[in-house]
């Protein structure tokens, strides 16, 4: 059935449902999938139920989902050089391996510092341990000078207005403790990323594609995943599942 060019195709419920019945899916391939996210995301408990419930053994020890997640709760935490020394333990080549990432620790240290009104411990730190790096790497010198800026604020007041506040904010920790995460995975030959956000995000450029050539039923809540009826447009959830 081809649309006149003027007006869009309107599949129903019935037929969405039929063709999407035709469309092979492995019961282990989705299995591999769930295994994947909870693996990455650090779902240790969650990884090993299901194993035991699925019969899908990994490849992976889940005993050492356990050590990355203390180091991302360190991180969390503020606790960047316990984090590193967790790090060291685990993986003693990674850090002299990546001076970027060992810098970008080291940057979350020095935040750490100033956010604590530790100034004086802030500046030697910043000139014994990140300027040399700023040295062998010109281009983490304007992320230092954005660090050290923090400085000429007062850290009681007045942060979030700031232009720099986002340095101080949780989210800086976290994505200093993704970044982290990403580089351990990658180490153990890992995928850095897990699989289920990317094909969320996938479903959502699909249907936003297909809405312009047709009426179908749709997912506009993907934290429901339910198919709804052609036209009904309250889009609810984000595109993404969000990270740990």
């Amino acid at each position: 059935m081809t649309a006149p060019s003027s007006t869009k195709q309107t599949i129903s419920m019935e037929e969405w449902e039929s063709k999407l019945a035709d469309v092979p899916i492995a019961k282990s391939d989705l299995n591999q999938l769930i295994m994947n996210y909870l693996i990455i995301e650090g779902y240790k408990d969650a990884a090993e139920k299901f194993s035991e419930e699925s019969g899908l053994h990994s490849t992976v020890d889940l005993g050492s989902i356990e050590e990355r997640m203390q180091i991302r709760f360190a991180i969390q935490n503020g606790d960047i050089k316990a984090a590193i020394e967790r790090v060291n333990d685990l993986n003693p080549d990674l850090l002299d391996m990546d001076p970027r990432l060992y810098f970008r620790l080291q940057q979350q240290h020095l935040i750490e510092l100033i956010r604590q009104g530790r100034a004086s411990e802030a500046l030697e730190f910043a000139q014994e341990e990140l300027a040399p790096h700023g040295e062998e790497h010109p281009e983490l010198l304007r992320e230092l000078e954005r660090t050290m800026a923090l400085l000429a604020f007062d850290s009681g007041a007045g942060l979030g207005s700031m232009p720099l506040a986002e340095l101080l904010d949780f989210a800086h920790r976290q994505k200093t403790a993704n970044e982290l995460n990403a580089a351990l995975l990658a180490a153990h030959s890992q995928p850095r990323e897990p699989k289920l956000p990317a094909l969320l995000q996938l479903l959502s450029w699909t249907q936003d594609q297909l809405d312009k050539k047709a009426n179908y039923p749709r997912i506009n809540n993907i934290v429901e995943a339910v198919l709804e009826e052609p036209g009904s447009r309250d889009v609810a959830a984000p595109s993404s599942t969000p990270r740990t």
